[in-house]
């Protein structure tokens, strides 16, 4: 009897074990199912149950590296005079848009075929997956953006380039990145509507006459832009903000073409538990086809975005309070080795040790251009930006960091984790990392520079090769060739502070330039540095620091570009948590401008190493009032032509040939033509 008692108990504990992990699992199916919005009442809902308890929302917009160096207070109302109204009034009704062209001959030479160029593209992460940049060229024409118009110039002679047409956007829109597919041109713009609300405007123009660009799509998204691709003619643009109330309703709306069109309640969807009132807004266009624009809404933020040929990664950060933790891993920080004399290292771990988690949303790139979410995952820590994430043969690879250090987190096609490393360089901050093949380099700083090499041939299995330790860190990793890596970022110097005993009280690392280094990884257990370069001094910085978009380089030239800027006052980490991005960008916008750019020019080989080639720079011009400290910073990009460099400001475009940088001609845009 007392054994079918026991039976029976045991019986009990299984059912009762199999309801749990049911309902645990189906707590997790939920956890990764996307649901629409079923009424403009729940829409409402949550809105006002995300504005009433804002500790939900995960945070703000990450703004691209354009606005993030300053905003304009004041909006132009300008319009160039005498345009050339070249819209498509079949297709847009009308549309208010200034086209200024350089001729008014219809026989321009710019609807002519010409040869292809060999040239310089923008420096991209993955291949075929275009992004935009505030330049492009197709070899025979360079499109840029000054100040609020974009520029089309006429390269076809270097010694004689002209501008051959200007685009101005609507009024009070801002040009911010352009892409350039075939024979379209799309212009990205925003409209400011105050610090933390701004709309995303896109127009698409025909450029098959280059001198009278004519525009056949626009649509407005009404939130603020992020960031966008361009794979095989689809364009995809990415605007995310919190909702906006207006007339007691939700905005669920765009424009296309001069006509509003609703998203769609059945379009807009979200996570059951993660419900937030921002919203992140995707838009996908076909630049093949005369198909309409196609908007979805998300109800959560993006605060990083990997996108490959066929997903698209959508990240966002989430925090959770665990005080009990916190409060063990000060104590144990307090009371542990060396704790009495490193009292203020425990409180400074207390403070930041962040129980800090990383959503990553998965969404299919469909054959027609569509997306389609798959699926969801949460893991421990956060990533740094874009190259944070690569996807390779099914899997996806993460690097992340937290208060316990750096690793690389390998998922499988279903966001299900297959493999991870180690925790890597506690309490140091990871800078940057880069995935090439089946291999990833990951660099993380506090008082030297480790350069960790790691495999990822087995995904299930992840193994720290080798690492490298030097002075300062990279913030961005490129390929060179197959078993050499360039790192470009700063060269730092650790000042320690002692009291009269001789106790270390204290430590504070300081810039002392800007540095370019060349890895040899072939040997991939012994890393080495084989060359490298320092750059200006503590107040030198570059846009490469924060946007790869900046860098120019061919091995096959043996070139290596990038804008470098100079400021009054020097540049400090005084703690290793301090975020390069973060400081380079707080200090363009509300401190003193710079005080003098240039384009550096290397030449760059695996015997010599960096050899500096020469500095071109721009005569500086006076700018609008309204500008901020960022349109002070003129020298955009470089771009090489065959045998030419042509280096593009919103002043003035210069021509100088490739190998000794005597220079061809220049042509000063704010001038006329």
């Amino acid at each position: 009897m007392k054994k079918k008692k026991i039976i029976a108990l045991l019986l009990v504990v299984i059912i009762i074990i199999a309801i749990l992990c049911g309902a645990i699992i189906g707590l997790k199916s939920e956890e990764t199912k996307l649901v629409s919005v079923k009424s403009e009442k729940e829409l409402m809902s949550i809105y006002e149950g995300e504005r009433e308890n804002n500790d939900v929302i995960l945070g703000l917009t990450t703004m691209p590296f354009s606005l993030l160096m300053g905003i304009p207070t004041t909006l132009s109302s300008e319009i160039i005079t005498d345009a050339a109204m070249t819209t498509d009034s079949s297709t847009l009704g009308g549309i208010l848009n200034s086209v200024e062209s350089a001729t008014s001959n219809e026989k321009s030479s710019s609807i002519i075929s010409l040869p292809e160029k060999e040239h310089s593209t923008t420096n991209i992460q993955v291949e075929n997956v275009d992004e935009a940049d505030i330049t492009k060229t197709d070899g025979n024409y360079i499109y840029s953006i000054s100040e609020d118009n974009v520029i089309i110039t006429n390269v076809i002679d270097p010694e004689n380039i002209k501008i051959e047409a200007k685009i101005k956007p609507r009024d009070e829109y801002f040009p911010e990145e352009l892409i350039l597919y075939k024979d379209k041109l799309v212009v990205i713009s925003t409209q400011y509507i105050s610090y933390n609300n701004s709309n995303t405007f896109v127009n698409v123009y025909d450029i098959t006459t280059k001198s009278r660009p004519r525009l056949i799509e626009e649509y407005t998204l009404y939130e603020g832009y992020y960031t966008s691709r361009c794979i095989d003619g689809k364009l995809y643009v990415i605007a995310s903000g919190r909702l906006r109330e207006e007339d007691e309703k939700i905005v669920t709306y765009y424009d296309e073409n001069n006509e509003q069109k609703d998203i769609g309640l059945s379009n807009i969807k979200y996570i059951k538990g993660l419900e937030s009132n921002v919203q992140t807004i995707i838009a996908s266009l076909n630049l093949n086809t005369n198909e309409e624009v196609k908007v979805n809404s998300y109800l959560f933020n993006v605060e990083n975005a990997y996108i490959s040929e066929h997903n698209m990664y959508l990240l966002n950060e989430e925090y959770k309070n665990d005080d009990t933790s916190s409060l063990w891993q000060c104590l144990k920080s307090l009371f542990g080795f060396g704790g009495v004399i490193g009292y203020g290292n425990a409180i400074y771990d207390y403070e930041y040790d962040y129980n800090q988690y990383t959503n990553i949303y998965k969404f299919k790139i469909c054959d027609d251009g569509s997306i389609e979410f798959t699926n969801k995952t949460k893991v421990k820590g956060t990533t740094i930006n874009q190259f944070s994430l690569d996807e390779y043969n099914d899997s996806l690879r993460v690097g992340l960091y937290t208060y316990d250090g750096s690793r690389i987190v390998v998922f499988d096609k279903e966001l299900n984790q297959i493999g991870e490393t180690p925790y890597l360089s506690k309490g140091e901050k990871m800078y940057s990392t880069r995935f090439i093949g089946n291999k990833a380099y990951m660099v993380t700083y506090k008082n030297t520079d480790p350069l960790y090499v790691i495999d990822l041939s087995n995904p299930s299995d992840p193994t720290v090769l080798g690492k490298l330790k030097i002075p300062g860190y990279s913030t961005y990793l490129h390929p060179y060739d197959e078993n050499h890596l360039i790192g470009i970022g700063m060269q730092t110097e650790e000042k320690v502070y002692r009291n009269s005993s001789g106790k270390i009280t204290s430590t504070r690392t300081v810039i002392t330039g800007m540095k370019m280094a060349l890895f040899d990884v072939s040997d991939v257990n012994n890393p080495i540095q084989i060359s490298q370069t320092i750059i200006g001094d503590s107040r030198t910085t570059s846009a490469i620091l924060t946007n790869h978009k900046a860098l120019l380089f061919s091995a096959e030239k043996g070139i290596i570009a990038i804008p470098v800027n100079t400021y009054p006052n020097n540049f400090e980490i005084e703690t290793s948590s301090s975020n390069i991005s973060s400081m380079v960008n707080s200090y363009t916008t509300y401190n003193t401008s710079y005080t003098s750019e240039g384009y550096f020019v290397y030449n760059i080989n695996l015997t010599d190493g960096f050899k500096l080639k020469g500095v071109i720079n721009h005569e500086k011009t006076s700018s609008k009032k309204y500008y901020s400290s960022y349109y002070s910073s003129k020298l955009l990009r470089g771009m090489w032509i065959e045998d030419n460099l042509y280096t593009v400001s919103e002043d003035m475009i210069k021509v100088n040939k490739l190998d000794d940088l005597t220079q061809i001609s220049e042509l000063k845009i704010k001038e006329g033509k």
